[in-house]
């Protein structure tokens, strides 16, 4: 395969998909990791995407979600993100119905979803924008008044919405884990995750190491057995064992 039909072979996918991984890329080229990442530098030196830690986005679809603030957020520990969504992505299998909120690292694992046939129910609007377009996915928006600065639906009407459905598996973000469970900063969004819980068979916290030990404004969950944690490193031991005692279960995703 020639440099120009690589570039082309990338192009395309990523138009169609919105979002590509190294390793997908690298294994539709038949080739290596490092010569994607050359490929990926000339096509955002073109202005034709965005490139991120272990993949690339089209730059149209990046813009629209820039419009919100968690944008600049999702720019912090983005190694420890990208590793954390791949493992979360890894297990939500085509044909189920998943709940995605509106954090950053769920956007993560968003990203990786668009090769996957599924039904998707989320409150964030980056997310609904980055599945616009998609064919394989239903995408289903709750209602609720719009956190601008979040970009997320919260309040009451997201909350009675959320009570009238039923999916497999939810994927939520959180501020802080400490021995009593999983924190949140804003009261509106604790509301809603507890919905999003209550309404899902089991649910998985993306949770990047640095928020090990944080205390928030309101605990959204303590641990259960319904409750999955997903990191990039190993908790405090006094925390590991409160996961364990509870039932809950921890996996620490493997990075790069």
């Amino acid at each position: 395969m020639t440099t120009k039909q690589r570039l082309d072979l990338i192009e395309r996918y990523i138009r169609e998909h919105k979002y590509a991984d190294l390793h997908t890329l690298a294994a539709r080229c038949e080739t290596s990791l490092s010569t994607v990442r050359r490929a990926l530098d000339t096509l955002e030196s073109r202005g034709l995407l965005r490139r991120h830690h272990g993949g690339a986005t089209l730059l149209e679809t990046d813009e629209r979600a820039r419009e919100y603030d968690f944008i600049a957020r999702d720019q912090r520990q983005a190694a420890e993100k990208h590793a954390i969504a791949r493992h979360i992505a890894d297990l939500i299998q085509p044909g189920m119905t998943v709940i995605l909120d509106g954090g950053t690292s769920v956007y993560a694992v968003a990203r990786l979803l668009a090769t996957k046939r599924l039904q998707v129910i989320t409150n964030s609007l980056p997310i609904a924008a980055l599945f616009a377009d998609l064919g394989s996915l239903e995408t289903i928006v709750t209602g609720g008044s719009i956190d601008s600065r979040l970009g997320v639906l919260v309040g009451p009407l997201c909350e009675q919405s959320l009570g009238q459905i039923h999916a497999d598996l939810a994927v939520l973000g959180g501020a802080g884990v400490t021995e009593a469970g999983v924190w949140n900063h804003n009261a509106l969004i604790v509301a809603t995750q507890r919905r999003m819980m209550a309404a899902a068979e089991r649910t998985i916290f993306a949770i990047d190491g640095s928020k090990f030990g944080r205390k928030a404004l309101a605990l959204a969950t303590p641990f259960d057995a319904r409750l999955t944690l997903v990191t990039d490193r190993a908790p405090a031991a006094s925390i590991a064992a409160s996961v364990r005692a509870a039932k809950a279960a921890l996996e620490v995703a493997e990075t790069e």
